[in-house]
């Protein structure tokens, strides 16, 4: 039996010869790599759509934020609070203070229809009023264009995302909501954050723009530190004035953002497993058509003494070496043509347009390097098992 040593040379001598053939073989194998690089683009675009969605709703929250809604309500949409009630959530132990009071914003959340800037036709997209402390609420948030509402005036300022996917909305312009046409007055930024894709504009006016009275949806709160969530809920969901749920706002927009990402990553992966199948019949294609051509060579080696065992890994290695080289080029695509792309979809927990970006992140690119590894090692494990098993005398006689 040979070495270790022996039996490494043999690999890597059996290798080399098969990597020079790679010329007189290169139309099955561009065909098998291009098959690969398809697979790795396609998972990997179409999963950083959820990687990008998710990012856009988890930025937004913040371990020492929370969210007050009615008990039940699974999001703003179907919540419902009072002035009365939202004053005695704005009293609650725990919140942050200024000298202007607690760090709470009593919200109210609307949905109007604006057309897309790319296909003209109408979405549905958020329009928020807000309390005197959102901006301390939300310290993220920054104004980058033009000037912020004035309190008690139908004035809006957009999020960037809003700004950038639908018509009408430059600072400026003019929007048609409810009774009123309301100036837009300034374009802001989040981070990333979902907020990017609302309208903003005073609570009080977009109450009586909608008839809606004293009554909000939720209120979003600044707490004094992670650790007193606790003590903010337990006063709220104790208090016989109030019927309400308190959530994190870090563990809110997780939760708002699993039914979409889990959409999405199932058909990519589904996707993606389809594509692989042809793949790995491309690269089973790719090495038995080396194993063939190099069928005279592979017996002479093993007449000289190569073991099968080396014959079998120096075809997989080979495989390998060619499906991970096809999962780069993938794997390059996929970045330089989704990463950091624009678009907007709905959030099916609100019924409103999220603008986001697509993220290709180095996790998503692993994946796919992975993905490709496994049809290599799939594609090219029969044809080294052939190659091993050539009965010496009859593959030397062979032309």
């Amino acid at each position: 039996m040979a070495g270790p040593i022996n039996w490494f040379s043999q690999i890597a001598s059996i290798t080399k010869f098969g990597l020079l053939s790679l010329p007189q073989r290169r139309g099955a194998v561009l065909a098998a790599m291009i098959g690969i690089a398809g697979v790795v683009s396609v998972l990997v675009g179409v999963l950083s759509i959820a990687a990008g969605f998710r990012q856009a709703m988890t930025v937004s929250g913040s371990p020492d934020r929370a969210i007050v809604l009615r008990s039940g309500a699974e999001s703003e949409m179907v919540s419902g609070l009072g002035r009365d009630e939202t004053r005695v959530i704005a009293d609650a132990p725990g919140l942050a203070r200024t000298a202007q009071g607690s760090l709470a914003s009593a919200e109210l959340f609307v949905i109007i229809n604006l057309p897309k800037r790319t296909t003209g036709t109408d979405a549905n997209v958020p329009l928020r009023g807000v309390g005197p402390a959102a901006l301390q609420v939300r310290d993220k948030l920054r104004i980058e264009e033009g000037r912020m509402f004035e309190r008690g005036k139908a004035e809006v300022i957009v999020g960037t995302g809003a700004a950038r996917e639908f018509a009408g909305l430059e600072t400026g312009s003019r929007i048609k909501v409810g009774r009123y046409e309301w100036p837009v007055v300034g374009v802001f930024s989040a981070s990333g954050g979902v907020s990017e894709s609302e309208i903003w504009t005073d609570a009080k006016v977009l109450q009586d723009a909608y008839h809606r009275g004293d009554s909000f949806q939720a209120v979003y709160a600044k707490l004094n530190s992670p650790g007193a969530f606790q003590e903010f809920k337990d006063s709220l969901t104790s208090n016989p004035q109030l019927t309400v749920k308190v959530v994190r706002q870090s563990d809110y927009y997780a939760e708002q953002s699993e039914t979409v990402t889990r959409l999405i990553t199932t058909l990519g992966v589904l996707i993606a497993f389809l594509m692989a199948m042809g793949a790995v019949f491309g690269a089973l294609n790719t090495m038995y058509s080396a194993v063939s051509a190099r069928t005279r060579e592979i017996a002479t080696l093993r007449a000289l003494g190569f073991g099968g065992s080396a014959v079998i890994v120096s075809v997989m290695v080979e495989s390998l070496l060619l499906a991970l080289i096809g999962g780069a080029i993938g794997g390059a695509l996929a970045y330089a043509a989704f990463n950091n792309f624009h678009t907007s979809t709905m959030n099916w927990q609100s019924f409103s347009q999220v603008t986001f970006a697509f993220r290709v992140t180095p996790a998503l690119l692993v994946r796919g390097v992975v993905w490709a590894s496994v049809i290599g090692l799939i594609g090219g494990l029969f044809p080294a098992m052939r190659a091993a098993r050539l009965p010496i005398a009859t593959a030397l006689r062979e032309l």
